[in-house]
């Protein structure tokens, strides 16, 4: 069951759902607004090794924007810094994001119970777009979990991705055993 406006501000005040900045206009009937923070990157080879770390080149979005190009694969981050701890959060696109073919995950659009942190985007677009620091990108929505979490994941000892920077994160894929 996804969390309604009142459930999320419930869970904002119990302090199970936190969104830094958090800024109550964001808040939909049943999503909250992300925005593009200041951050992308780039893989500096053009060739990536599942096996192998492959490293990204930041760079900040200057205020005028920045243009994204097809056949280049970009990694941004969300502007909020978000925790959930009792629900299982879903980043999705905005439909104005989408309109102007702009894709801001390519399969990680979930989050676990425990996630704590920026969200890395895996961003693609379908034609030269101008973005721009601060632009809304996303919408995360929240999910009920049916029964006890065991281990969240901000508790995991191989927990890859908690307490991800204000900077994009590149693939951790690397340290898998495979």
């Amino acid at each position: 069951m996804i969390l309604s406006d009142n459930r999320i501000l419930e869970e904002i005040e119990k302090g199970t759902i936190r969104l830094v900045p958090y800024d109550r206009e964001c808040l939909g009937s049943n999503s909250y607004d992300v925005h593009l923070g200041k951050w992308l990157a780039t893989y500096r080879e053009h060739i990536l090794d599942a096996k192998k770390h492959n490293e990204i080149e930041q760079f900040e979005i200057p205020a005028e924007g920045f243009v994204l190009y097809p056949h280049i694969f970009y990694l941004g981050v969300t502007l909020e810094y978000t925790e959930t701890h009792s629900h299982v959060p879903f980043l999705e696109g905005k439909s104005s994001t989408g309109r102007l073919g702009i894709d801001i995950h390519a399969t990680a659009g979930k989050g676990d119970v425990g996630f704590c942190g920026h969200w890395t985007l895996e961003i693609s677009v379908k034609q030269p777009v101008k973005v721009y620091p601060g632009m809304p990108v996303g919408q995360l929505i929240y999910f009920n979990v049916e029964g006890e979490t065991a281990i969240k994941y901000n508790e995991k000892k191989n927990a890859k991705y908690s307490g991800q920077p204000d900077k994009p994160v590149e693939s951790m894929m690397w340290k898998n055993v495979f």
